[in-house]
């Protein structure tokens, strides 16, 4: 029987150095005993390892990186598993792409530990300062893994705290990091390591973000598992946390509101809506569809669908952007500070609001939170590119002799032209669908434009709708 014996860090370098010599020379799994530091001598002796053999010897990449994981487990076979593997591969391959060949599971299984116990010790290891001679800041930590994974787990702390001086004690071992090389010693008896004024900071931080009212003590085991809590200082603030955690929660009750917000009603109720995928016929019908429009995600945030109001059989047709704040509350259009510019605005031009139709390009309200404000945004193409359906049907079923765009994303919906408004306003251009469009300034525009500016504009605009008023006449 062959014995070799690796050495207790580097010895993944050196398993792979010997078993590339043996299996050149076919030396079968069972003629091999592997052993660490301190494994106890064979009674019987062992055989001196043959000199390497003339056999090729083929690992693919794949099993290369498993065997490294393997390397770090607790398993006194993992070794000769690792061999019989690398054997049993110079003959056929393919079973090292098969997860359930019972030793690819098997070594599968082994590797999975080995990363969770890694990302526990990343997870879970608390240092504390120690006295330092230098300029340097150092730490120590004591840390007690499922597996010996000391060489494979603290590559992490010498990127992550690359500007200290650290050492990670273990039961397999010691390592220490001086700024430019991790040295590993071999195992010592546990520091004594002093108390560290950063560990009642981290407990204030614990007990602040734990939420009682999203206790699931199972998973938080799963997670944290009591092994590793005599050696984090947060853990003793857990029993008390969780015996206050009722008192918490009734107080979080106690100070929450009572009242939905005055929308929430008109949320709700149009959620409960069932969908309906019919042709309207009528302008109710459309409206009534419309309410339950889901072809964009604007409709998850606003209260609900602004739809158009005014004369149905109205000669003229005024389309604005989208609704405001304002609008959004009511569901009625042009009701805001814009609107209410726009009707005093018709009234001047001589064109009474009530004998208009009167609605946007798009149907909901698009906004950014800000505090308790919601911001007005701009729709993008795909908002008025989905919901043209809507305003199409508006078009058809009201049949307008003329059609006013407010502002430039209303002149896209109707026309399909971007270009700059400032040349365009005034003039009469086809609509995507027929019949003409006459563009002008939005009265959210002229309410936005420094007060040299804001006459003149307003100005035009008036002049606009009197033209209209005089088209549709």
């Amino acid at each position: 029987m062959i014995r070799v014996t690796l050495p207790r860090f580097g010895r993944f370098d050196a398993w792979r150095q010997a078993a590339r010599d043996l299996a050149s020379a076919r030396v079968p799994m069972e003629g091999v005993t592997w052993a660490d530091p301190d494994t106890p001598p064979d009674l019987f002796g062992a055989d001196p390892a043959p000199p390497p053999g003339d056999h090729p010897v083929i690992a693919t990449q794949q099993f290369l990186q498993l065997a490294r994981q393997v390397a770090s487990h607790s398993d006194p076979e993992r070794w000769s598993l690792l061999y019989g593997t690398l054997m049993r591969a110079q003959g056929d391959r393919r079973f090292l792409s098969n997860p359930a060949d019972p030793m690819m599971d098997r070594l599968s299984r082994m590797a999975k530990s080995v990363r969770r116990d890694i990302h526990k010790m990343h997870a879970f290891v608390r240092f504390h300062e120690l006295p330092s001679d230098g300029p340097r800041r150092a730490f120590g930590a004591w840390f007690e893994p499922e597996h010996p994974i000391l060489e494979a787990g603290t590559p992490f702390f010498a990127k992550r705290f690359a500007d200290m001086d650290w050492l990670i004690a273990t039961p397999e071992g010691t390592a220490r990091f001086d700024g430019d090389t991790i040295a590993y010693d071999d195992p010592a008896p546990r520091p004594d390591l002093p108390d560290d004024a950063s560990h009642d900071l981290w407990q204030t931080y614990f007990a602040n973000i734990f939420n009682p009212a999203r206790i699931k003590t199972n998973a938080m085991r799963s997670e944290m598992p009591k092994k590793y809590w005599k050696n984090l200082p947060e853990t003793r603030l857990i029993p008390d946390m969780l015996a206050d955690a009722p008192r918490r929660v009734q107080a979080m009750r106690d100070a929450g509101a009572t009242d939905a917000p005055a929308f929430a009603p008109k949320i709700t109720a149009r959620l409960r809506q069932q969908p309906d995928d019919s042709i309207p016929d009528t302008l109710e019908q459309a409206a009534s569809q419309a309410a339950r429009c889901t072809r964009c995600e604007l409709c998850h945030a606003a209260t609900q669908t602004v739809w158009g109001q005014g004369d149905p059989a109205a000669r003229l047709m005024l389309v604005g952007e989208a609704p405001g704040d304002q609008e959004d509350l009511a569901g009625l259009p042009f009701v805001g500070p814009a609107g209410q510019l726009l009707h005093r605005t018709m009234a001047e031009a001589g064109l009474a609001p009530d004998r208009a139709w009167m609605t946007n390009a798009v149907k909901h309200f698009r906004f950014t939170p800000r505090g308790k404000r919601r911001l007005h945004q701009t729709p993008d193409r795909d908002h008025v590119d989905q919901c043209r359906w809507w305003l199409n049907l508006e078009r058809r079923m009201v049949a307008p002799r003329l059609t006013v765009a407010l502002g430039a994303t209303a002149a896209f919906a109707l026309t399909g032209n971007r270009k700059p408004l400032t040349p365009r306003r005034g003039l009469v251009e086809p609509a995507r669908d027929g019949g003409p469009v006459l563009i002008t300034w939005h009265p959210s525009l002229i309410l936005r434009l420094p007060p040299d500016r804001a006459p003149a504009a307003l100005a035009e605009l008036r002049a606009d709708l009197a033209q209209a008023v005089q088209m549709v006449a």
